[in-house]
């Protein structure tokens, strides 16, 4: 199992660097965490509640020790000699309650396009707990395919960062809590492609061409191939901005110059070779090198990459409620989370996991990936909140445009 370091005065400082910009829509000043993480969603505040989804299922976790959990994939520490994972089997000896995990989502539109009927209707999804990014988080709350957590049963959710504990898409984190946050930014295989890449544009050099692949995640592909525009997404960027865009963006699909746009999966390609470049993610580029033997690098692009988080929360059909709080409690103990961190290689969100970080690896607190500098985090931005109009308008272009 892979073990990475922590450090908590480099958390406090990325926390106390973005309290300055709590309106994602101002667009100016500093470049700060926490109203980053806190601007991610898609809706304002209130969720709606949908008449079917009104109703939450009756809680069966007295007599069903039982949690079930979707996540994305390599995102758990896991013992490659057992094929286990050795938090959750602390959480079990510890609880009594068993969890089956599964690596069901692979992107947030695709896994949300699996679950939508049964959530409209109120159904158990066959999950109690769902990991997934903010603007998806927004929304579940807003359409009422959340149950309100029970934060009794959570006292640790205070132990989540500042500018963590009330969220415009959350306020008051009553439905969810944060699980990771990373970055979005370019990758490549360092030994096939040793001159590398500094910007978006540089994926489209003709060494690569149908090597090449991009994340299905709206936000970070296009937002990327945006701020390569000289678009500030963070501010009151136009659908003419986004259509100019997806131009590029369909032009090296239709070219052949893009392989494919994947979800997570995308990590697969990069191991077979079949993929060289990429648009991906911070903490896949560190954990692939740490598993597979440091072929590539991750950076964010000269114009900016994305910044973003996930988050659990407890689908309106869930039966095991409170079983699946006390599983959300287990992970906001700052020595579980500095476990996880320790394997997934994205930013820790809770305060306090530093000290026990220490003792797995102190050898990667430097790693940028994981503890960024001032340097670095001025160079990675978060899409501003989009309303639900905007998000179904360029969610079905960006679809469409990729082949959905």
């Amino acid at each position: 199992m892979a073990k990475r370091p922590i450090t908590d005065p480099m958390l406090r400082s990325i926390v106390n660097a973005q309290l300055s910009r709590r309106k994602m829509l101002v667009g100016a000043g500093g470049l700060t965490l926490a109203s980053m993480l806190a601007a991610c969603g898609t809706g304002g505040g209130t969720a709606g509640k949908s008449a079917a989804a009104a109703t939450a299922a009756a809680d069966l976790s007295e007599s069903e020790k039982l949690v079930n959990w979707a996540n994305w994939t390599l995102y758990l520490d896991y013992d490659d000699s057992t094929g286990t994972y050795p938090s959750l089997e602390a959480f079990t000896r510890a609880t009594g309650i068993d969890v089956n995990y599964s690596e069901d989502v692979d992107g947030n539109d695709t896994y949300f396009g699996k679950i939508q009927g049964q959530l409209a209707a109120g159904q158990d999804i066959g999950a109690d707990i769902v990991t997934v990014t903010d603007w998806m988080t927004s929304r579940l709350i807003r359409l009422g395919y959340t149950q309100e957590l029970n934060l009794d049963n959570i006292p640790n959710a205070a132990n989540l960062l500042a500018g963590l504990q009330d969220v415009d898409f959350d306020p008051g984190r009553r439905h969810s809590l944060t699980w990771q946050t990373g970055f979005a930014g370019i990758a490549w295989n360092k030994e096939a492609f040793p001159k590398g890449l500094k910007s978006v544009s540089d994926l489209w050099q003709p060494e690569l061409k149908g090597r090449v692949e991009v994340l299905d995640e709206m936000r970070d592909t296009m937002g990327l191939i945006m701020m390569e525009n000289g678009v500030d997404v963070t501010g009151n960027w136009t659908a003419d901005d986004f259509d100019n865009a997806l131009d590029v963006l369909s032009k090296q699909i239709a070219d052949g110059q893009i392989r494919q746009v994947k979800g997570n999966s995308y990590k697969e390609d990069l191991i077979s070779g079949d993929a060289l470049a990429v648009i991906g993610w911070s903490g896949d580029i560190t954990q692939l090198n740490f598993e597979e033997g440091n072929k590539w690098e991750f950076a964010l692009p000269e114009a900016g990459g994305t910044l973003w988080s996930d988050n659990m929360s407890i689908p309106v059909g869930s039966p095991h409620k409170a079983n699946a709080e006390k599983l959300m409690n287990y992970y906001l103990d700052p020595e579980n989370a500095a476990t996880v961190a320790a394997y997934v290689n994205y930013i820790c969100p809770v305060e306090g996991a530093r000290e026990a970080m220490e003792a797995i690896d102190p050898e990667l607190s430097d790693n940028p990936l994981i503890f960024p500098t001032d340097e670095y985090m001025a160079r990675a931005h978060v899409v501003r909140t989009l309303s639900a109009d905007e998000e179904t308008d360029l969610s079905d272009r960006f679809q469409t445009a990729i082949g959905n």
